[in-house]
């Protein structure tokens, strides 16, 4: 039967805790690895399931991996033993990525389909031109893509039309080994990918990072092994900070780093929040009166869209009205039905309500709220669509008054690790149970 969290809200969570590498790093790195046949260290991994999926996406391959502790990995793969990762527990959109290391390895590769969150489209073109710009043959079939390509990949130019992570990444990874130069225009600069490159690079890859979101690449011909730390997680450091501010709380978020977080601290303290940044972390308090902001979600350094729906909980308790333009995902206010059954004021509208040009104008897409606060939330029991929808539903069943169900925590367990042990940590009221019926 599924798990679910019943969660009573309405009191303020004090305390400390500490975040998780992040996981939209791990993964991507553990990717990585596949690239050399020389061991491949990596720390502070968090373990969830979307760590399981990579493991299982490397080990299909032929990657050898032992975990060293409860967060430090080593893999190690001599020889590519299958090109395909057609045979997976879950789909997920990581293995999209698996398609550069299989091509310069075993000159094939075959991937299904991509699962994950579901917030809207997240076509897997920007990933495919690239591969075909740099001499690949990319045949679609019912249940995946094959990719093969015969004297390996050559560089190239590749202009994205939106700076997508992954497509990036993808790029990053295809360009380090291949023949000749790779430049990328309009990529996408996330710490995330950043950290990759400077993997990479700690591996022997030739990466230069320029201005005007460029990105320029001299494939080599080998990558070595490398030890690599992984970065704190700075989604699961904003919830935990949503956490604090929703409930007027105090909470030390330790590994939280000022750097990746300058434009979600802006916001905070916009809104009457507070914080402090130390060296060990950022302590968040919401112990003020909260008010009504504008927001518009961007690419980095932008106000990250997977800080919106948390935020936007926050925002259900500030005095007077907030207007959030969401300019990354199309669908991502879906959320937002639940979080008015529980008493909160949210309109939506397809205008662009804000003044970042957005891909989305003129089109039917309700990716622009306004909402009037302060609500008073109540309990309810509500379905997690997605991991941040999720979390953004344990904040409003913190800040509501009564025992609210979470049914669907399977995405919150793929993206947060220990998250209800963490939660206790600080004060919340809630409990891990089966579901009766199902």
């Amino acid at each position: 039967m599924p798990d679910t969290f019943k969660i009573t809200g309405g009191t303020p969570l004090h305390g400390e805790v500490a975040i998780s590498g992040a996981k939209n790093a791990a993964s991507k790195m553990m990717i990585a690895s596949l690239l050399t046949d020389e061991p491949v260290t990596l720390r502070n991994v968090p373990r969830q399931q979307e760590t399981q999926i990579t493991q299982e996406i490397i080990t299909a391959v032929g990657a050898q991996v032992e975990w060293l502790d409860d967060h430090t990995l080593r893999t190690q793969t001599n020889n590519i033993s299958s090109n395909s990762v057609r045979e997976l527990s879950r789909k997920n959109r990581i293995s999209i990525l698996a398609i550069a290391p299989l091509l310069h390895r075993a000159g094939e590769a075959f991937v299904p389909r991509v699962g994950g969150d579901k917030i809207g489209p997240r076509p897997v073109d920007f990933h495919l031109n690239t591969f075909i710009a740099m001499g690949a043959e990319i045949n679609e079939q019912p249940d995946g893509y094959h990719a093969s390509v015969k004297d390996g990949l050559k560089g190239t130019l590749i202009k994205f039309p939106y700076p997508s992570v992954m497509a990036t990444e993808t790029s990053v990874l295809a360009g380090v080994l291949a023949v000749g130069r790779t430049v990328i225009h309009n990529a996408a600069m996330e710490p995330e990918v950043k950290a990759l490159i400077m993997m990479l690079q700690n591996m022997g890859a030739i990466i230069q990072v320029n201005a005007n979101r460029s990105i320029e690449i001299i494939g080599v011909e080998k990558l070595h092994g490398a030890e690599v730390t992984v970065i704190p997680d700075r989604m699961e450091a904003a919830s935990f900070a949503c956490m604090a501010l929703g409930t007027r709380g105090e909470i030390f978020v330790r590994g939280a780093r000022h750097e990746h977080m300058i434009t979600f601290l802006n916001a905070v303290r916009k809104i009457g929040g507070s914080y402090e940044v130390r060296d060990e972390g950022i302590l968040f308090s919401g112990t003020g009166e909260l008010r009504g902001i504008e927001l518009e979600t961007d690419t980095h350094p932008g106000f990250m869209t997977d800080w919106q729906q948390p935020f936007v909980v926050v925002l259900t308790q500030a005095k007077g009205m907030s207007v959030v333009h969401e300019t990354v995902y199309e669908e991502r206010f879906g959320y937002t039905d639940a979080l008015k059954s529980m008493g909160a004021d949210i309109t939506l509208f397809s205008n662009c309500l804000g003044e970042i040009k957005c891909r989305f104008k003129g089109q039917n897409y309700k990716h622009s709220a306004v909402i009037t606060g302060p609500s008073k939330l109540r309990a309810q029991q509500v379905e997690v669509p997605d991991i941040r929808a999720g979390l953004a539903f344990v904040v409003a069943s913190l800040v509501a008054e009564g025992t609210s169900i979470l049914t669907g925590i399977h995405h919150l367990d793929r993206g947060y690790e220990r998250l209800e042990e963490k939660l206790k940590g600080v004060g919340a009221k809630i409990q891990r149970e089966q579901m009766s019926g199902v």
